[in-house]
């Protein structure tokens, strides 16, 4: 099945559009899963850094609770020291459960838990002493443990900076990766979105071009089947016009004729002059008809292409001995040939139509006793024709319009013609896929050449009708 312009374009588009939507949930599922991922990079950072202030936190409480026991030998600050120590614990066993931690802050984390069990340490030595020994040499232990406690006190301090620090980097970078990718998500949805808005449009518009093509075409098959029609109505309507015309006209060629030959032994020969008119007249009226029903089957495409075989020498010969005694003519008419001939195959009728029109043209438009010749040329090509005369000749400026309808040139004031025969000649020559070549100057006579390729009757393919062509 042949799929018109518009359903291939809207299949492409449909296509790209499907495509596009694919890259861009393509790339929109891969952007999310990043995301998501620094999502819970961050998240899991969030809980690394409260978990060590939380730890923190404990220790400071741990710490508070042991002094203010030893101060105060009340055992609600030792239980809120216990409390807190459990906390830390707690805390640290998070801490070591968390992925998001490099080898870097892992090191760290394992530096923080090792200070942190020697802190422990100290704060168990130092509950014992106080329990079992008060003394002024105890007091003075104290205060040595005190003093190594705030050492590894500061020490995890610092552990937690660099710790803290770096994870706030990382959170950082989190967060800005985060934001690129929803920015660059962002963006691959709104290109997508733009791209599928333009093929769409795309879309749209060649469907409408497609529909405003098809409305011209069938305006364009309503236009043509209407000059169809029109043009056979002009044919049928001028073959019906010749058909009633001719048949008075023939009437009156013959009934004029005949009255010639009765007449011309019994009266003198000058008044035979009407009776000569007469057939002049009718012949002229024919070849009008002749010619205007010529042109309509042309304009119509009806007129026929017959060709057979014809020798050429002797149609030319017969033509002019038929112009000679038909038409009075007062011209010196001339016969040359050239070349090889014998039997061509040719359309005798369309070729009588050209030549008779060209002669004729040569002898209207020449001065009485003027020479006009007829020549032809032949070679295994094709067959040249020369109509050559002495007349008025073709002003240059109007050489380009000799060839249409009803055209006559500027200088036949005072000769009487229709404007068809050079019509008919073009028509005639370009149905045997002819040519034609004009060569004229002002008062001093036109020559036309008329080249008509030789048919090869073997090459035409069986079955083919030559009657005819559209």
């Amino acid at each position: 099945m042949k799929w018109l312009l518009e359903e291939k374009a809207i299949a492409c588009s449909l296509a790209a559009i499907l495509l596009l939507l694919g890259l861009v949930n393509l790339v929109s599922s891969k952007n999310t899963t990043e995301l998501v991922e620094n999502a819970n990079q961050v998240q899991s950072t969030y809980n690394v850094l409260g978990t060590l202030t939380d730890f923190y936190a404990a220790m400071s409480v741990a710490e508070s609770g042991r002094r203010g026991y030893i101060f105060s030998g009340r055992e609600e600050e030792l239980s809120r020291h216990q409390t807190a120590v459990e906390e830390m614990e707690v805390e640290l066993s998070e801490l070591q459960q968390y992925a998001v931690l490099n080898g870097v802050q892992q090191q760290r984390l394992q530096q923080l838990e090792q200070l942190t069990r020697q802190r422990m340490v100290l704060f168990e030595q130092s509950i014992e002493l106080y329990q079992r020994d008060r003394s002024l040499e105890a007091m003075q232990t104290q205060h040595a443990i005190t003093d190594r406690s705030v050492q590894i006190r500061e020490q995890i301090q610092s552990l937690l900076t660099e710790i803290k620090n770096t994870e706030n980097q990382q959170l950082q970078d989190s967060l800005k990766q985060a934001r690129q990718n929803i920015q660059y998500r962002s963006t691959i949805e709104r290109a997508g979105i733009l791209l599928i808005v333009v093929v769409a449009c795309g879309v749209v518009w060649v469907f409408y071009w497609g529909q405003r093509r098809r409305q011209q075409f069938q305006e364009l098959e309503k236009t043509l089947a209407q000059e169809q029609e029109l043009s056979n109505l002009k044919l049928r309507l001028f073959s019906m016009i010749s058909h009633e015309f001719r048949t008075p006209l023939s009437v009156i060629l013959v009934s004029s004729q005949l009255l010639t030959e009765i007449l011309e032994f019994k009266i003198e020969p000058s008044q035979l002059k009407n009776l000569y008119r007469i057939q002049n007249s009718a012949k002229l009226m024919n070849r009008l008809i002749t010619d205007l029903l010529t042109l309509t089957r042309a304009e119509a495409g009806k007129l026929e292409h017959q060709p057979e075989w014809l020798d050429i020498e002797e149609f030319c010969l017969n033509l002019l001995d038929d112009f000679q005694s038909s038409h009075a003519v007062q011209h010196d008419l001339q016969f040359t040939s050239q070349g090889e001939f014998g039997r061509v195959y040719l359309d005798e009728k369309l070729l009588y139509s050209i030549m008779s029109n060209l002669l004729l043209n040569a002898i209207k438009y020449s001065p009485s006793g003027t020479q006009v010749t007829l020549k032809i040329e032949g070679d295994p090509e094709q067959i040249i024709f020369e109509v050559e005369d002495q007349g008025i000749g073709i002003p240059e400026e109007e050489k380009a319009n000799i060839f249409n309808p009803f055209y006559r040139g500027q200088n036949v004031e005072g000769i009487s013609g229709s404007g068809l025969g050079l019509a008919v000649v073009s028509k005639c020559v370009e149905i045997q896929k002819g040519r034609i070549e004009v060569n004229s100057h002002v008062g001093e006579g036109t020559r036309f050449r008329v080249y008509i390729p030789r048919i090869d009757k073997d090459a035409i393919p069986l079955g083919i009708p030559t009657g005819s062509v559209d």
